[in-house]
């Protein structure tokens, strides 16, 4: 392809995480119908507590091991220093699942407690390939193998689900994604396993003690609000909760390829000193990822509740309210997620653990307070004022570095684009009632039309930027644009 790594591999990325987010809101859809909120609700407190557990088993070495492969020196020392700790804290983190195993009553009443321990195991495996493929550049091949996991996942989990095995299903097929994913990327893994020192056990831990604290923080804002809400609610309420989180997630899909690309390239350019590239690259990421979060936000704020409607089932138009302060959520991601990103690739994860422990402090006592009194839209509450909390405090830190900014002629040409947009789905919908999915098919796909030729039109740098990326990719660039 004739464009440089960073596209190249942002293409990939952004391919990968498309076809994800595709498959991924088709399964969720049929299983919605399928199972109901209920199974799917302890579907998702079986991944939540995967998470957790996980990141104990992980203990930020992951992040760590990263880092310092990606800087070059000592790769197989640091590799093999990586799998040593990781084999570890897995048996540590086992065992507190089976200390747990008492108060972990949805686990256990669902079935799903040893498929649990099973996922545990066979993430080492899959991490260790991931983290070393990653961590010498190839995010390609890393986003391929995500993909293949998830893709291995839903295929076994609809398979199952219509054999009629339920929850176990879901989970079973989750951990044969995992073995997939780790798999695949085991075929490209080119370090080796070597001697390695005190010194690189040292230097993992003098990163992954900070890392292991964000990325717990993060843990807090992408699964506290689901545990606290099967604590104090239903195994349905976290699945209508779960659904309408998930359909806003289609907002931050540039974000998570862009922000998977860009870490090793921060990381290298950090090393370098070379800050200006940082501060242009974040600044790009910025406008591409509200690219896609406005349109989402605005569209959804109009087809929200029919969106539910028509692609989940009735029971899930409940989670209209919540899925309107989700969406606000996702736009706040942007800049909580690029901007942590900075912080641990440019060496300084003690900082980015501190404006995010504050954050999450905030969160659990919100969520605690909320929940009961107001249910999902209370979680969704708190989760949006605690994103914008995370998003302030990450750039005030970030600042401390590098010059955050955003790039005000194009994201003022994004709004403006969106608002025509709104507009149009707005006559849209009055003038055609949304009584069945098509028309409802047919205002999204309006709107998306609208605000692509819009944007287009009064942008001409994105304009420039996407026809040479397409053309780059062997695409003819169509000639009304």
């Amino acid at each position: 392809m004739r464009i440089d790594p960073v596209q190249r591999q942002s293409v990939i990325s952004l391919a990968s995480t498309l076809a994800l987010t595709a498959i991924g809101f088709l399964s969720t859809m049929f299983f919605a119908h399928t199972v109901g909120p209920s199974i799917l609700g302890a579907y998702f407190l079986f991944v939540a507590y995967f998470s957790v557990f996980n990141l104990i088993g992980d203990g930020g070495f992951g992040g760590a091991a990263v880092k310092r492969i990606s800087e070059g020196k000592d790769q197989n020392a640091f590799f093999t220093a990586f799998v040593f700790l990781r084999v570890i804290l897995v048996a540590v983190s086992v065992g507190f699942l089976f200390v747990a195993q008492p108060y972990l009553t949805d686990l256990t009443s669902s079935g799903v407690f040893p498929w649990l321990v099973l996922a545990l195991v066979v993430s080492v495996f899959t991490t260790i390939t991931s983290n070393g493929v990653y961590g010498t550049g190839k995010v390609g091949i890393n986003q391929i193998g995500s993909l293949l996991n998830n893709v291995i996942r839903i295929v076994v989990q609809v398979a199952a689900v219509l054999l009629g095995y339920s929850v176990a299903g879901l989970a079973g097929g989750f951990v044969a994604g995992l073995l997939a994913g780790g798999l695949f990327t085991f075929r490209f893994l080119d370090l080796a396993l070597a001697p390695f020192a005190r010194s690189h056990i040292q230097s993992l831990f003098a990163f992954s003690f900070w890392t292991f604290l964000g990325a717990s923080g993060y843990l807090v804002f992408s699964y506290a609000d689901t545990i606290l809400i099967g604590y104090f609610l239903t195994d349905a309420d976290v699945g209508i909760y779960r659904v309408a989180l998930q359909l806003t997630s289609v907002a931050t899909f540039i974000t998570i390829a862009l922000r998977t690309t860009l870490y090793p390239k921060v990381s290298f350019w950090g090393k370098r000193h070379e800050l200006p590239l940082v501060e242009h690259a974040l600044a790009r990421a910025f406008t591409y990822s509200l690219l896609l979060a406005v349109p989402v936000l605005a569209g959804g704020w109009l087809l929200g509740e029919r969106l539910l409607y028509f692609f989940y089932g009735e029971s899930f138009s409940a989670g209209a309210p919540a899925l309107a302060l989700l969406l606000v959520v996702q736009a706040a991601h942007v800049f909580m997620f690029l901007q942590t990103m900075c912080l641990n690739a440019l060496d300084r994860p003690r900082d980015s653990f501190k404006v995010t422990a504050i954050a999450v402090t905030v969160n659990i006592g919100l969520n605690i307070l909320l929940i009961p009194a107001y249910g999902i839209v209370g979680a969704s509450a708190t989760t949006l004022a605690t994103m914008v909390l995370n998003a302030v405090l990450a750039r005030r830190a970030l600042s401390q570095s590098i010059r955050v900014r955003i790039e005000p002629r194009a994201v003022g040409h994004i709004v403006l684009a969106g608002l025509v947009m709104s507009a149009v789905v707005a006559a849209y919908s009055f003038v055609i009632p949304l009584t069945n999915v098509f028309v409802v098919l047919g205002a999204v796909a309006l709107g998306g039309l609208v605000y692509l030729l819009v944007l287009l039109k009064i942008d001409r740098g994105i304009h420039d930027e996407l026809k040479e990326l397409t053309e780059g990719l062997g695409i003819p660039w169509p000639g009304v644009l």
